[in-house]
């Protein structure tokens, strides 16, 4: 290459470097840096690297910064890398103010903070939200001393209220939950377990007079045994509830007189003048407080472009177009030159490409499925079925039974606990004259079903009006792998399966196992169960046709436009559909699954002990070939139907929303100001979340979790654990031992409980992950 040639490069290479310095400065609005005017003519090697030195230097070394923004924020202190970084002030234009530590342009350490209502944050906060231990005090006079999780109290925490009431306790959530004390400003407190914000399981409440009662609680008041003691020592004991039927007790006088003439209903009457304090509504949040354009100059880079022929921009555009500005003044050595730097190009987009072989191609909204399922109405095949089904559930449900106690005795659980009852066509004492066929009615245990459908507060009208209203049943297209029949009510909100003999014994042998784990984890992931019923059809095959009441897990206010069933195996986990085919009710598989699932740190944490406890309690039960269920709403879309990545992360590298909650911050705000609305979120129902795309490598096909993308889309999740009906029997041993044969062993879905349960929990906590 001639001298003219090597000068023009090198001076291309300073125009480089002068491009992407600037580029980056105007990243940033702090960037102060300036680069001094650097001749063409005068370039030599020495003055480049002298340049370039004092560059790098100046912007790395710490140093004190005052600025006014474009916007008009403000900020004074510690300065490092386009960053505040150590301890600065930022006041911003509404008057909110953070006096404390940084780092890389995020609030993190020791801080206060204050909003111009007077409300002050002072204590521990991480990646901008308040994190640790911290004080927060409320323009009205409430204060909360403890500790808190992404801007919520969670963990032990003193909160003293305005209108003179404390509580001091454990927190989850943003709510009281655990052990905790409650004092009122009148000096009565409660002291026991917290569920939710209200009082919920054993506590004692003790008036200023000295009378008290001790016992179990629900919804802040009395349900279940309990004891109240006046001060002269007599005391009632017995069974409570706000349902005067299901109150019953004895009165036990200290002396010759007492409290005879009090009446058991003035307890309650009494604790309704007692409520629970909600506090002040948390202003704007400081995590929801931006510093206008945020990106650093060496830890972020610019989101990548697309070109037309697939390859990736690098950011180095514009000195390409400096380079073909000079194309005529190079000579006849610019060919050579071209193609040296062309290659240059290529070296560098390959360097930021590095595994991914390939750009990943927008995603797009799925096509809106029809409503599931045939309407069964008259001339259907089933339509005869559908009736007797609802016939016996009005009779189960509404005949008269004694109140349900959720402390059942073991014979409640007995296989052998059935009832028959004969439906002739012109009725009977117990049951109405109807115009299906003749038939037969089982019910099994319906104590124990009756409890549960108490335990998941299922209301007994709205369950008959759903299943046995003017409304009929809708049948699904297709029987299921096993061959079952599902039928869904109109409303969504139950899915009825018709089941094998072998599916029945097995739920009614784990029965006992069932009812115990639901009642001790209310958040449990695994498929609710509301009835279990035989209708025997007379003829001549008296055929019986065995089926059980679930709930409908994607019943829900928000539309699923993708479905997932995962099990963690790989052998034929895809969807045999095409993919003009598939819509928003295919359910899709391991191997097409293409996300990965981050929760909030709160939410995750709760995620991972009960997929724990739930996987536990079918591996104890030798429960295999069950799944997670999971389904996606997709939050924004484009009007042509293009799903809207998230702006909390760039495709390569982070920024100001890194980690912490993904709710929108007016929803933020109304869930602060409404606790009570945390239970309309509940583990696996309605969580907001961020799905992050993913990528198999080309050359593995069955890769079962691809490569994070790093592009991120805000959905709501709905997920559970469904099919728990198969244990591991000798026609599943068999079938292990077949494919083994054929297949990897680990790959097939028939393994060994144990082996099955570890194996789900690594797969799944491969796809869902903390949102940090």
């Amino acid at each position: 290459m001639s001298k003219d040639q090597s000068y023009v490069l090198k001076a291309w290479e300073v125009t480089v470097r002068k491009t992407q310095q600037a580029k980056k400065r105007a990243n940033s609005v702090f960037g102060t840096v300036s680069v001094a005017p650097h001749a063409e003519n005068d370039a030599t090697s020495d003055d480049i690297d002298d340049e370039t030195t004092t560059n790098r230097s100046s912007t790395e070394e710490f140093y004190h910064a005052e600025r006014v923004l474009p916007n008009g924020d403000y900020y004074t202190g510690q300065w490092y890398d386009n960053f505040p970084h150590g301890n600065g002030k930022y006041l911003w234009t509404d008057g909110c103010m953070y006096i404390g530590e940084w780092y890389n342009g995020k609030t993190m350490g020791n801080g206060k903070f204050g909003w111009p209502s007077g409300a002050t944050y002072e204590g521990e906060f991480k990646s901008g939200y308040m994190d640790g231990i911290g004080t927060y005090t409320g323009p009205s006079g409430d204060a909360y001393k403890g500790q808190w999780v992404m801007n919520l109290k969670h963990g032990h925490g003193v909160k003293s209220f305005a209108n003179g009431d404390a509580y001091d306790g454990e927190w989850r959530r943003g709510l009281q939950e655990g052990q905790g004390k409650y004092q009122w400003s009148d000096g009565c407190y409660y002291i026991g377990e917290w569920k939710n914000g209200t009082i919920c399981g054993k506590g004692s409440f003790v008036w200023t007079n000295g009378n008290r009662y001790d016992g179990f609680w629900d919804e802040g008041f009395p349900r279940g045994n309990g004891t109240y003691k006046w001060e002269d020592g007599s005391f009632y004991v017995g069974h409570w509830s706000k349902d005067p039927e299901e109150m019953n007790g004895t009165y036990y006088p200290s002396g010759n007189e007492g409290n005879l003439d009090w009446d058991p209903k003035d307890l309650f009457n009494n604790l309704s003048e007692y409520s629970i304090c909600s506090g002040e509504r948390v202003p704007t949040l400081p995590s929801q407080k931006k510093l206008s354009v945020w990106n650093s100059s060496k830890r972020i880079e610019k989101p990548r472009r697309m070109s037309v022929d697939g390859r990736v921009s690098v950011g180095v555009d514009r000195a390409f177009e400096k380079m073909n500005m000079w194309g005529n003044e190079i000579g006849e050595g610019g060919s050579d030159m071209r193609k040296e730097l062309d290659a240059e190009l290529m070296r560098l987009d390959a360097e930021g490409l590095q595994s991914l072989k390939s750009s990943p191609v927008p995603m797009k909204l799925p096509k809106a499925g029809r409503k599931q399922g045939e309407t069964i109405s008259k001339g259907h095949r089933n339509y005869d079925l559908m009736l007797n089904l609802q016939l016996g559930i009005r009779h189960s449900v509404g005949r008269q039974a004694p109140a349900a106690s959720l402390d059942l005795k073991p014979s409640a659980f007995d296989p052998k606990d059935k009832i028959w009852r004969r439906f002739p066509r012109e009725g009977t004492k117990y049951t109405p004259p109807h115009q299906s066929t003749e038939f037969k009615w089982k019910d099994y245990c319906p104590l124990v079903f009756r409890s549960l459908r108490k335990l998941f507060k299922v209301d007994p009208a709205d369950y008959m009006l759903s299943i046995c209203g003017n409304d009929a049943l809708r049948e699904l297209s297709s029987p299921g792998k096993s061959g079952s029949f599902f039928y869904l009510t109109n409303d969504d909100r139950y899915m009825i399966k018709t089941m094998k003999k072998s599916e029945t014994k097995v739920l009614l042998r784990m029965l006992a196992a069932y009812y115990n784990h639901v009642r001790a984890f209310e958040n449990s992931l695994v498929i609710r169960f509301f009835g279990l019923h035989c209708v025997k059809l007379n003829g001549p095959t008296q055929k019986k046709v065995r089926f059980v009441i679930m709930g409908n897990l994607f019943c829900s206010k928000y539309s699923v436009h993708r479905r997932f069933d995962l099990k963690g195996s790989s052998l034929g986990r895809t969807t045999d559909k095409p993919e003009s085919e598939i819509d928003s009710n295919t359910i899709l598989k391991d191997l097409d699954l293409n996300f990965i699932f981050r929760l909030q740190k709160v939410w995750y944490q709760e995620f991972i002990r009960q997929i724990d406890k739930d996987c536990e309690f079918l591996e104890q039960e030798r429960i295999m070939d069950y799944s997670l269920l999971v389904g996606i709403h997709f939050r924004e879309a484009s009007v042509a139907g293009e799903l809207i990545p998230s702006g909390a992360r760039t495709p390569i590298g982070e920024s100001e929303e890194e980690s912490g909650p993904r709710l929108s911050r007016a929803e933020v705000d109304q869930l602060l100001s409404d606790p009570s609305r945390w239970a309309s979120i509940r583990l696996g129902t309605n969580m907001p979340a961020r799905a992050e795309r993913t990528m198999r490598k080309n050359d593995c096909e069955l890769q079962l979790v691809g490569e994070p993308t790093g592009e991120f889309y805000e959905v709501v999740m709905i997920f559970g654990i469904i099919d728990i009906l198969q244990d591991y029997d000798i026609s599943k041993k068999l079938e292990h031992a077949y494919k083994s044969i054929q297949y990897d062993p680990s790959s097939i879905s028939a393994v060994d409980p144990r082996q099955y349960s570890r194996r789900f929990r690594d797969f799944i906590f491969k796809v869902f992950t903390d949102d940090n």
